[in-house]
């Protein structure tokens, strides 16, 4: 049932983030309600490609929220939900009639989840904008892609994913931890901007000490380290060399036939070199014969695999980190007790009339 069992949480319906955490609560136990409206042809594309794996766990409820009728039985539903998430702009929510104030006089305990790019408050919160402009703005994106390129996109990982749902998840859990005390919920301002510039946390502490500069690929951990980055095969493929501590260094050194004499590892001034031998060495065989030859070493060296392969790697195969429940997907994470990680089954849809009987049992 997972450690979520028991709680109840609405959902409405929309991309990006929120649809992540409502998956993200399901696969923990937790009884969502995803409450769907009418959309338009970027909603349909969604639901039939992405919501395949990213709606799963959870019962739709079809609603018209701009109908009093709808809207009342809602707010009938909140009388049981522990959680609302939404990722609308700031205000829709209240124009609807479904704001915090208006849940929090129906239901006290109410914890009430948003999420959106620039946050709540601020010259910018009713801008729009989209994954990378939130990553722009906070600083995260700058350091990502190569020195002689403009920064690369990280596809939608570090502001939807990374800075929005599993902020607004954290938040969430934290706030119904708490209103289980003192029967209070909370408001969460889940912002994309602020959960982006968060994940770069370390990079400050770096760069304060003058151990990171602004200068992309020129650092530890940005490529710029020839014992930190990608390295092409001779079949087109690529290696991840992770070789950060001496002791890993070292072995990566046996493995490639160098000697420390003449591969030291932190002489900056080298490093450029040191990655065309590097990059020479690698170019010589493909990329799983390196897997095999590295395998079992402390060199930290994987191939990097695509996402068509990842699921067939023997590890993630006895780990269960993909699975199949219609299409081979990502398996829920964490896990709870060593359990090994499952979906619900497919649930049929509900009216909202069937979910106000349901939720009121």
């Amino acid at each position: 049932m997972g450690p979520l069992a028991g709680l109840r949480i609405i959902e409405i319906d929309g991309l990006g983030p929120v649809t992540f955490a409502g998956m993200m609560l399901a696969d923990m136990g937790a009884e969502v309600l995803r409450l769907t409206r009418g959309g338009g042809a970027a909603a349909a594309v969604f639901d039939e490609v992405g919501g395949a794996v990213l709606h799963r766990g959870r019962r739709a409820v079809p609603v018209d929220l701009k109908s009093a009728e709808d809207r009342d039985k809602v707010l009938g539903l909140i009388d049981s939900a522990d959680a609302l998430i939404e990722g609308f702009r700031p205000g829709v929510m209240e124009r609807l009639g479904l704001g915090p104030e208006t849940c929090a006089a129906r239901s006290p305990r109410l914890v009430y989840g948003r999420v959106t790019g620039w946050g709540q408050t601020g010259p910018m919160a009713d801008q729009v904008g989209h994954d990378i402009n939130y990553i722009a703005l906070s600083g995260a994106l700058h350091p990502m892609g190569p020195g002689d390129q403009p920064p690369s996109p990280p596809l939608n990982l570090v502001g939807d994913y990374g800075g929005g749902a599993m902020m607004l998840v954290s938040g969430v859990l934290a706030a119904m931890l708490e209103a289980r005390t003192t029967g209070r919920g909370r408001v969460v301002d889940a912002a994309m901007t602020d959960g982006s510039a968060l994940l770069t946390s370390l990079f400050h502490g770096l760069q304060s000490r003058g151990l990171w500069s602004d200068e992309r690929q020129a650092n530890l951990l940005d490529g710029g380290a020839p014992f930190y980055r990608c390295y092409a095969c001779r079949d087109g493929g690529f290696v991840a060399v992770g070789a950060l501590e001496p002791r890993f260094y070292a072995a990566l050194i046996v493995g490639l036939g160098l000697t420390p004499e003449e591969a030291p590892q932190f002489d900056r001034s080298d490093w450029p070199a040191l990655q065309a031998r590097f990059a020479a060495r690698f170019a010589t065989r493909d990329r799983d014969d390196w897997a095999a030859h590295f395998a079992g070493t402390e060199a930290c060296v994987t191939p990097v695999l695509t996402m068509a392969e990842a699921p067939d790697h023997p590890h993630n195969q006895a780990r269960g980190t993909f699975l199949t429940a219609g299409i081979r997907q990502p398996a829920p994470a964490p896990r709870f007790n060593g359990d090994a990680p499952a979906t619900r089954s497919d649930r049929p849809d509900l009216s909202l009339d069937q979910a106000l009987i349901e939720w009121r049992k």
